[in-house]
């Protein structure tokens, strides 16, 4: 098998293969190196869904480390077309713009100018707050003077959801009526309404240089008495399935990208914003109950996945979802996704304390860090390729696919840089 070296253990190495899924095999001779292409001969039957595979590699071959390698190996992805554009354009960014591209940063107010130009990120989460009292047009010029410092087209997202969740349509300033939740909607007008709504959703966000909305949640929840359930549809698999797909279809040509989330499926499980939730639900459950919304969005166009922060025992009892490649390999093989996977803030609870998890985060198979505390993931990044933890070709990786979604967006056309 040829795969890409992404980290290399005392007695383990992990590797990526060209489908983008992550394997750690045991390993007694490690004479390779961070980023290199190699063939590997390996014992035994791969396993996708464990964290070590039970074979052993017991060959190693260098070949010609061709940056182009993984990326060319890819076509036939959601973004395909776009490809050669994303790959030219790479070859004129720094190491600092890469780093960058990475981070989807939590607005951080009066100073976002200033770290901006320094730190070049690839965008930036907008709450309630940073739309409060605001009018239209000062909305309009806060992200278009963003735009303007960036380097690269920003994506500039939301989390308009709906119902309890309203960053921008809870200021009477923006929108005449807070936008009704999921499940509000269904029950009044059925998918017809959820649809109206969807696109006259996208309609508000574009006109504001709102470009990315952090919706829908497609968990599916039906107790009341769960956490997610005021966010979700409040209906079975198969109603929610219906859900996913009325929305990514509808946002299409609308100006505005859209997230599925929370990857595996939050199901009835506890706040990750306070700290570590096990989600101890069997595997057989979590397939038949919560990955089938995704694989109807996915399947309907859907560009980007957020993964929560659960851990999910059967799957991966040692990282939460966001962190575990056992979680996004089941997300790019069983469900077959080839867009952009996204972590949920790294400063929320259940991962906030965990050593490196920036690093940990990219080595899992995320292609954007959703972070507040951006100087921190930073340092995380730029310290795990000078110890060589990380290669560039792991950064390159995942900024193929960034830019490949940004001119997808047609945000590369509006704003060539």
């Amino acid at each position: 098998m040829t795969v890409s070296v992404m980290s290399v253990g005392k007695d383990t190495l992990t590797v990526r293969d060209d489908k983008d899924i992550v394997y750690t095999f045991q390993a007694q001779q490690n004479d390779v190196e961070v980023g290199e292409i190699v063939v590997i001969e390996y014992t035994g039957l791969l396993d996708k869904s464990t964290e070590v595979q039970k074979g052993m590699i017991i060959g190693i071959v260098p070949i010609s480390n061709d940056e182009d390698y993984i990326i060319q190996s890819r076509s036939g992805g959601i973004f395909d077309q776009f490809e050669t554009l994303a790959n030219n354009k790479l070859k004129t960014m720094t190491l600092d713009e890469k780093i960058g591209q990475l981070l989807l940063v939590r607005y951080p107010g009066s100073n976002a100018s200033e770290a901006l130009e320094k730190y070049k990120f690839g965008g930036f989460v907008f709450f309630e707050n940073d739309f409060k009292d605001k009018t239209e047009a000062e909305v309009q010029n806060m992200i278009r003077d963003l735009q303007k410092i960036a380097n690269i087209p920003l994506l500039t997202a939301v989390d308009e959801e709906g119902g309890n969740v309203v960053r921008v349509s809870s200021n009477p300033n923006l929108a005449s009526s807070q936008f009704l939740s999921s499940r509000q909607l269904y029950q009044s007008g059925g998918f017809d309404l959820i649809k109206e709504d969807t696109i006259k959703k996208s309609k508000l966000l574009n006109n504001l240089g709102l470009n990315l909305n952090l919706a829908p949640v497609v968990d599916v929840s039906v107790d009341p008495s769960d956490y997610m359930y005021d966010r979700t549809l409040g209906e079975g698999v198969e109603l929610t399935s219906t859900y996913a797909s009325v929305v990514i279809n509808a946002s299409k040509n609308t100006g505005v990208s859209y997230v599925l989330k929370h990857f595996p499926g939050y199901g009835d499980n506890s706040d990750t914003h306070q700290g570590t939730v096990l989600d101890n639900r069997t595997f057989s459950s979590i397939e038949t109950n919560d990955l089938p919304p995704f694989e109807s969005g996915i399947e309907s166009g859907a560009e980007a996945v957020l993964v929560s922060h659960n851990t999910v025992v059967n799957i991966d009892s040692n990282n939460p979802a966001s962190l575990s490649p056992s979680i996004h390999n089941l997300l790019r093989n069983n469900l077959g996704f080839t867009g952009v996977i996204m972590t949920d803030d790294l400063s929320m609870g259940a991962v906030s304390s965990i050593e490196n998890a920036t690093v940990k985060a990219l080595l899992a198979g995320n292609d954007i860090i959703m972070t507040t505390d951006y100087e921190k993931s930073v340092k995380e990044i730029k310290d795990a390729l000078e110890n060589g933890t990380i290669s560039e070709q792991l950064i390159d990786d995942a900024n193929h696919r960034i830019i490949s979604w940004k001119y997808y967006m047609g945000l590369m056309y509006s704003a060539q840089k």
